[in-house]
């Protein structure tokens, strides 16, 4: 199984459309290799902006940007650019509208061996509480890249949330990314497991080891967080038995929070939310995602268990 670190999506990606439009241009942190935008400065180096390692600064000029007419792609690693910078985000591109697309690379765990310094499992329950804000949460190398198609596309302030933690695709020829909307990627009744990020590919293995003890899973890859499906959690609510969230971030304010704000006022049944509980050792995501019951046989065991009550 052929595994991709989707930050090349990225890259490519924004080469593409910044070729084809002046007004897109990259600001960084400093960091062009951890976010592959090296690429793009060998290429078109009058497009790319490099403020240093300034977060701060580093939002607040996308923001500036963007009122000029630009179409700022506002990179960094994630820890940093929501961490230190939240509240530019909520003020300088959240509040005024600003049409600024923030990325944050090596979300998640992906700094494993680096601790909890680097870790970035807050950074969805952070942008998720700012409103006006788009969050993307993206599965594989094709989501990525019509992640930020879409983002381009969008008047207003979107934050993408991408890993460098290699990732198999997932997603079937013919797969269009829509914000706002989820994609079921495996049929079920009995059970159904919603992810996003790095892992749905363990979600859907998750699913695989259900089907041989008869249990039919249906698994939704629940990119977009903001704004979340309704309709398709709702489906759901009504169509399965429980509900199973996984996450690589922290469960307080994010992807099972969202599902579970919506399963209260929809149809209430069993809910599992897998993610980390808080600060994370040290270790490799690998460890991480599996100590943490995320791995295969642990979403199928939460899965097997709000069958039960």
């Amino acid at each position: 199984m052929q595994l991709y670190d989707c930050r090349e999506a990225f890259a490519d990606t924004l080469i593409e459309l910044a070729r084809a439009d002046q007004r897109v241009v990259a600001v960084v942190n400093d960091s062009l290799g951890s976010t592959k935008i090296s690429k793009l400065a060998k290429i078109l180096p009058d497009q790319v902006v490099n403020v240093g390692i300034a977060e701060q600064n580093l939002v607040g000029m996308g923001a500036g940007l963007a009122n000029g007419g630009k179409i700022p792609f506002v990179s960094a690693a994630s820890p940093f650019l929501t961490g230190r910078a939240l509240e530019q985000i909520k003020v300088d591109a959240a509040y005024t509208g600003a049409n600024v697309k923030l990325v944050g690379v090596s979300s998640g765990v992906a700094y494993g061996e680096l601790g909890p310094t680097h870790h970035s499992i807050e950074d969805i329950a952070w942008t998720r509480a700012i409103d006006r804000l788009v969050v993307i949460v993206p599965a594989d190398p094709v989501d990525t890249a019509q992640a930020i198609r879409a983002a381009y596309e969008y008047q207003g302030p979107v934050f993408i949330r991408t890993s460098r933690i290699g990732v198999p695709v997932v997603h079937p020829e013919g797969f269009e990314f829509e914000i706002g909307r989820s994609v079921r990627l495996r049929d079920g009744s009995d059970v159904t497991i919603i992810a996003n990020g790095v892992v749905v590919t363990r979600a859907l293995a998750a699913a695989d080891v259900l089907a041989e003890q008869g249990i039919k899973a249906r698994v939704i890859n629940m990119a977009t967080i903001a704004p979340i499906d309704r309709e398709a959690v709702a489906e759901a609510a009504h169509e399965t038995m429980g509900i199973v969230t996984v996450e690589e971030a922290i469960v307080r304010g994010g992807l099972g929070g969202a599902v579970a704000e919506i399963v209260v006022t929809e149809h209430l049944l069993p809910m599992r939310m897998l993610g980390f509980p808080g600060f994370c050792p040290t270790g490799s995501p690998e460890f991480l995602l599996d100590h943490y019951g995320m791995d295969p046989a642990g979403i199928a065991a939460a899965a097997r268990e709000v069958i039960g009550r």
